[in-house]
């Protein structure tokens, strides 16, 4: 070929631009490779402008922006399908938080002058945003007894279009009779949601009890490490086409290397939630046995009020629970902070944080008087524990000498 005929060879920059980026070698590996991407190119505008159409038209896999997906992103929402949809036709979304994942799923489903029933017992943020956010856009919220079952139909009005579960409840783990709120609201077109973290997909399927929409903050079993925020909502396929507007209205999205790290959480969930759940009960039952303590709220254990209703419903539980403390011990609010702080603070391996669902052990106290209307909480001083991955003989240990330290609080 002629020198005059050939193209000219690119400049440094260029080459530095485009080296290395069209590699054409498969390699078959065990994890899915993670896709950084912002910007999806194609070979022509045709291809540009149906991935376009595709994407407005909520269809699987299709994509023009590392905003509506990547091979990375779209793995774990099939991933979660999956898993948490087992034998119903669902498809999942995913925010960056587990609170966004709620939020999204409400403002993509209620309109201003609808009616919601949401759990006395659901997590703080939750009800959080719905007496503030959702006030201002006109949706009125009652908090319901998450003890009442099949009576739910007593609470739904002409214009209810929501009920919102949560089991078990936060902090004070209520078990709620999922199906047959389930039976009622569906008997009253009104729609169900259900946050289930606590029991994750290995425990629980919430699908089979009739739910619409599952929420699932990632953060916390499924990512399994405490290094990422993520949240997922699992909707039945109807509802998939307002649930994608809303994300995409929203601009809801997630990090290719965060949604790696929960596909490989996946992989350990089902053997690290059986070490949470053999870790929690032996705590537990050490707990009922101290006379400081007033009373263990954990579902899985026999002197749970809603005991039966956690066997009948779940297959396990996790790491997660509270437990009161005497009130008779405390005279005096300043008395009991001192005293609460001690058993809590410096120990060993139970670190205070707020989050729970990784590797590591937590304990802080519950302070929910503001969170509670419907039910408001009458027991003693609350602290909940999540149980980790550590061998249970050193937290007990760890939880004793806390014990005897608030004992000496005490009585200083």
């Amino acid at each position: 070929m002629p020198m005059a005929d050939r193209d000219p060879a690119p400049a440094p920059a260029t080459r530095l631009a485009e080296a290395g980026r069209h590699l054409e070698v498969s390699v078959n590996t065990a994890n899915l490779p993670v896709h950084r991407a912002s910007t999806v190119l194609f070979d022509t505008l045709a291809q540009a402008e149906a991935a376009g159409e595709a994407v407005g038209k909520a269809e699987r896999h299709a994509t023009t922006y590392g905003t509506a997906g990547t091979p990375t992103t779209m793995a774990l929402m099939d991933a979660l399908a999956e898993v948490e949809g087992a034998g119903h036709e669902v498809r999942a979304a995913l925010m960056p938080s587990g609170l966004a994942a709620i939020t999204t799923v409400l403002l993509a489903v209620l309109e201003p002058g609808d009616h919601i029933l949401v759990a006395d017992s659901a997590y703080g943020p939750t009800r959080i945003f719905c007496d503030g956010m959702l006030a201002r856009l006109g949706v009125k919220t009652t908090y319901y007894d998450p003890t009442i079952g099949a009576g739910i139909d007593a609470l739904i009005r002409p214009g209810t279009k929501l009920v919102w579960l949560e089991s078990p409840g936060s902090y004070t783990f209520e078990v709620q009779d999922v199906p047959a709120i389930c039976t009622v609201a569906r008997e009253r077109g009104v729609l169900t949601m259900i946050d289930n973290t606590w029991a994750s997909p290995v425990f629980a399927r919430p699908f089979d009890w009739g739910v619409d929409v599952s929420v699932l903050a990632l953060t916390k079993y499924w990512s399994g490490h405490s290094d990422l925020l993520m949240g997922s909502a699992v909707v039945r396929e109807p509802l998939w086409p307002k649930l994608w507007s809303a994300v995409r209205q929203l601009g809801q999205c997630v990090s290719g290397d965060d949604a790696y790290l929960v596909l490989r959480g996946l992989r350990t969930a089902d053997v690290r939630m059986q070490r949470h759940q053999e870790n929690g009960l032996a705590v537990a039952h050490w707990l009922q046995r101290r006379e400081e303590v007033e009373s263990v709220l954990h579902p899985a254990l026999f002197s749970h009020p809603q005991h039966a209703l956690w066997r009948r419903d779940f297959s396990g539980a996790s790491g997660l629970f509270s437990f009161s403390l005497e009130p008779s011990l405390f005279a005096g609010d300043a008395r009991k902070r001192a005293a609460i702080a001690a058993l809590c603070e410096h120990r060993r391996h139970f670190g205070i944080g707020y989050s729970w669902g990784g590797f590591e052990s937590l304990i802080m106290p519950g302070r929910i008087e503001h969170l509670r209307s419907a039910r408001p909480w009458t027991g003693g001083p609350l602290i909940r524990l999540h149980v980790g991955l550590e061998n249970p003989d050193d937290l007990i240990a760890d939880l004793q000498a806390g014990f005897e330290t608030m004992q000496h609080a005490l009585t200083s």
